[in-house]
């Protein structure tokens, strides 16, 4: 492949994607019509003139058939008057009219044949024009549409949604470790409290039991209201048990 094909080609494709490029759809829809409307107005234009040739054809067909008529009727009124050179010439005369109808009738012919394939290629077009003229407006709001749409994703691509919505989610986790920290919070708080107050109860419930232990060492008596909350009463065997365990720490504390 020599240099200036190369060279060529490189061109061609460049001016190629450059027409593509530049190419809109709804323009090239709309001048596509307008061509094909310029067609039909030159072929229009063709089919009048073609129909105008034929009648002038069949004219001078009919009028080549009405002189050859008229030269073989002199032809015969010039036989029944006995000049027989006047009914040659006329008989002459009769011929070249006849000839020139039958040449007539070819071109006649002929050009039937081209006005009706004229005729044919017109209303054709015209189909196709309507046809087009259809298209288009459907063409025209796909191309509309498919344009918003590109407009569209050319937009939400220029927004930058991911680190956006990279954002979103890490607040949103954010949010959550908040809420868990004070949660832990309130239930840290809450169970400090609830362990104050069993310690008070557990300390009221010792105490309680020193001050009936004491009584029953000093000989008191110990009243209902007093009694554990069970409301089991102490055995005798139970209460002096109970003396000699308190006797018995007594010793063991004043030992040295």
């Amino acid at each position: 492949m020599g240099l200036f094909d190369r060279i060529a080609r490189v061109i061609k494709a460049n001016l190629n994607d450059l027409v593509n490029k530049a190419e809109d759809p709804e323009k090239i829809l709309e001048q596509s019509i307008i061509d094909m409307q310029e067609d039909l107005v030159q072929l229009r234009q063709a089919v009048a003139t073609a129909i105008a040739t034929q009648k002038r054809t069949q004219k001078q067909h009919e009028q080549a058939l009405t002189e050859a008529n008229t030269w073989q009727q002199r032809a015969q009124l010039a036989l029944q008057k006995g000049d027989e050179n006047l009914a040659r010439e006329a008989l002459v005369r009769k011929k070249s009219h006849a000839e020139t109808a039958e040449t007539m009738k070819v071109q006649l012919d002929t050009q039937s044949g081209q006005v009706e394939s004229l005729k044919r290629n017109l209303i054709a077009l015209e189909s196709k024009i309507s046809e087009a003229k259809t298209k288009k407006n459907m063409l025209k709001a796909r191309a509309q549409a498919a344009k918003a749409q590109e407009q569209l994703q050319s937009t939400i691509g220029s927004m930058n949604t991911g680190s956006a919505m990279a954002a979103f989610e890490r607040m949103e986790e954010k949010v959550l470790q908040m809420e868990a920290r004070s949660q832990a919070s309130a239930e840290l708080a809450g169970s400090g409290l609830e362990q104050q107050f069993a310690m008070l109860e557990a300390g009221n419930n010792v105490d309680d039991e020193l001050e009936q232990m004491k009584r029953q060492l000093s000989g008191g008596s110990v009243n209902q209201s007093q009694l554990p909350a069970s409301g089991a009463t102490t055995s005798p065997k139970k209460a002096v048990t109970g003396l000699d365990e308190l006797e018995e720490l007594r010793k063991q504390l004043d030992q040295p």
